[in-house]
């Protein structure tokens, strides 16, 4: 708890997201510890002012979610967490499916409460178990670095401090303080990716390959995770460099600045002057920031204009966003340095 904190800068005010299960209320439990005393030691000595309070968010996908949210709510605010708040939310479920569409909501959900109640961070329960997972997902589905890079202790608003503690740990946690945690049934269900890697998979794996499967699976995370955040902030640094960005290809440039985005340039020179992981990068950032989903195939797709060997396009990209190759113009270089790509919203 500590050194995550310290991690996300001390934050003096804090919200606790809670689902009533054993790795979300082992974490409210030492917040609430925290938080009764009012401050939290240093890792390296000092004393930080500590307040915390709770979200239960009830996504409204269960049968009695509502109750399970309410008593769970009750037994956060008798650990002595305030405020406590619960929040039921619609989970819109799109082509990314039910898990990800409920993480979406509950997300929205955690940091309107946060930015409500002026809390600093949100503390999220997943544990070095959920991690193996997430990596092990990210592997069966041909992830690249950043996804198998997985969860990070700390990101935005978001700070996981129990990511080296084991499940069972949590569930040691609210044994000591008496605590009865609420388990969710989806954890077990078969039909759900995630359920069976953790009741079939990660087992298997660990009975076969020994009790380390899972610590070697969360390093890989933490190695991944550390390179692909400096892949990504270079990326980024060099598409601020690089993008023309226009709402429309109509309509004059720069923007507004609220105005979402619809057109962007890059000179197909510099883009092919850098290494592909940082090429790939930079063109995810544009059909990113177009609203597009930036997938494995299309990326490529979009990357193969630039040799100017095929056609000049367009080439559609998800989330309605297309790319194709401007001609070049009289005086340009050499035809297979010169023009630009141009990627264009069509929503």
């Amino acid at each position: 708890m500590r050194s995550a904190l310290e991690e996300a800068g001390w934050p003096s005010r804090v919200l606790v997201g809670c689902s009533g299960g054993p790795d979300s209320l082992a974490l409210a439990a030492a917040a609430a510890h925290f938080s009764r005393r009012g401050e939290i030691p240093g890792v390296g000595g000092g004393r930080h002012a500590l307040e915390a309070g709770a979200v239960v968010v009830d996504h409204q996908l269960q049968e009695g979610s509502g109750e399970v949210a309410r008593t769970t709510a009750r037994v956060l605010g008798e650990l002595g967490l305030s405020p406590v708040r619960v929040v039921a939310v619609d989970v819109q479920l799109t082509g990314e499916g039910p898990e990800a569409a409920a993480r979406t909501a509950r997300h929205a959900a955690l940091t309107a409460e946060a930015v409500s109640w002026g809390a600093q961070a949100v503390l999220l329960g997943h544990t070095l178990d959920d991690q193996a997972e997430q990596v092990l997902l990210g592997l069966a589905r041909g992830s690249g670095p950043r996804a198998l890079g997985a969860m990070r202790r700390v990101r935005g608003l978001f700070v996981r401090p129990f990511l080296g503690l084991r499940r069972a740990d949590t569930l040691d946690v609210c044994a000591a303080e008496g605590l009865e945690p609420w388990f969710d049934p989806t954890n077990e269900d078969p039909r759900f990716m995630r359920s069976r890697v953790r009741s079939t998979i990660m087992p298997f794996l660990e009975a076969e390959l020994g009790p380390g499967v899972a610590h070697g699976l969360a390093r890989t995370a933490a190695l991944l995770g550390a390179d692909a955040d400096y892949l990504d902030d270079e990326a980024l640094r060099i598409y601020r460099t690089l993008a023309e960005v226009g709402p429309d290809a109509r309509e004059v440039t720069p923007p507004p600045r609220e105005v979402t985005p619809r057109r962007i340039v890059l000179p197909i020179g510099p883009l092919l002057d850098l290494p592909p992981a940082l090429r790939g990068r930079v063109l995810s950032h544009a059909v990113t920031e177009l609203g597009g989903q930036p997938t494995f195939e299309r990326l490529g797709a979009v990357e193969r204009l630039l040799d100017r060997r095929g056609s000049a396009g367009p080439i559609e990209v998800p989330g309605h966003v297309s790319a194709c190759r401007e001609p070049r113009r009289k005086g340009t270089p050499p035809p297979e340095r010169a023009g630009r790509l141009v990627l264009v919203s069509h929503r």
